[in-house]
């Protein structure tokens, strides 16, 4: 039995639906359906009565509840001791990140708690992994689907929706508007940048990003035109900004960042808007707990404004 089965399963009894159950715990639901069943297998009991209209718990189930309420009381407790322990002490935090997370990464940093230092690597994605696996780094974040390694544990956070860069003058831009450049725009459809060079990193760069642009693009019915090998963003938009053909995409957060009258920068209109789940890769201790619950709030507050 772990200590996440029974976290789960109280989520799950306290919502009396396994989706809200994942919204809370900022996971996916298929791993609580997994988890639950995992603990009812060792249990040798059904916690729940399973129906396509409700969640209810079983007889065994609310027998269980209070005990299970019981052992993660002890966890808070023990953890509240470390907590008071280290009360006044410097905590460094060791955190991966990943490129154009822009104010998001800095709303996450001031909400951590006094007295926690931050020291960021930016490295590839298979590099922050491993270093979380073997302890080097406390926590990183990491864009789109991947496969953790052993002792790594992979917590959704957000969303992180990207934007099409053009240049400003081009005629899907003059006609769209800029929302970056505060000027109301209903989007671009994929299907208008089909005859323009995609300046694009190489697949082995960022795997999740290529391939769901390329996607994106077949999806609208075209094949991508390659541009230019590609050298840095900075220098991609410094060729758009200058008025050569092309586009690329950007992530909106690190899109707020660059205004500028010469690059637009556009969401994709329906039904191919393009966005990259992030998750926060954590080890086996309990030290990057206070960065998860700094993205959890800065999710509570985005969804809220």
């Amino acid at each position: 039995m772990e200590l996440r089965q029974l976290k789960y399963f109280v989520a799950v009894a306290e919502e009396l639906h396994f989706g809200r159950a994942a919204e809370r715990l900022m996971i996916v639901q298929s791993a609580v359906s997994q988890q639950v069943a995992r603990l009812e297998r060792e249990l040798r009991v059904e916690l729940f009565d399973r129906s396509p209209r409700h969640v209810r718990l079983t007889e065994a189930g609310e027998a269980f509840l209070p005990a299970a309420r019981e052992v993660l009381d002890a966890e808070r407790r023990a953890l509240t001791t470390i907590e008071r322990f280290t009360d006044g002490r410097e905590t460094v935090l060791r955190v991966g990140t990943s490129r154009g997370m822009g104010q998001r990464l800095e709303r996450v940093l001031e909400r951590l708690v006094a007295g926690t230092r931050v020291e960021l690597l930016s490295a590839s994605p298979e590099e922050r992994l491993r270093r979380v696996a073997d302890g080097r780094l406390d926590a990183a974040f990491v864009r789109g689907v991947v496969t953790a390694p052993d002792g790594v544990r992979l917590i959704p956070v957000w969303q992180d929706p990207l934007l099409v860069a053009l240049p400003a003058h081009h005629p899907p831009a003059e006609a769209a508007g800029d929302p970056v450049a505060d000027v109301p725009s209903a989007g671009i459809d994929l299907a208008e940048l089909a005859g323009l060079p995609l300046y694009l990193v190489g697949r082995e760069v960022n795997p999740p990003l290529v391939a769901l642009v390329r996607e994106a693009c077949r999806d609208a019915g075209f094949e991508p035109v390659p541009g230019p090998p590609h050298s840095s963003l900075q220098d991609t938009l410094a060729a758009l900004g200058a008025g050569i053909d092309g586009w690329t995409v950007i992530y909106a957060a690190a899109a707020g960042q660059l205004r500028g009258g010469r690059v637009a920068f556009l969401p994709v209109r329906s039904p191919y808007p393009l966005s990259l789940p992030t998750v926060l890769a954590v080890g086996g201790t309990t030290r990057a707990r206070p960065l998860v619950e700094a993205c959890r709030a800065v999710v509570r507050d985005d969804r809220e404004s």
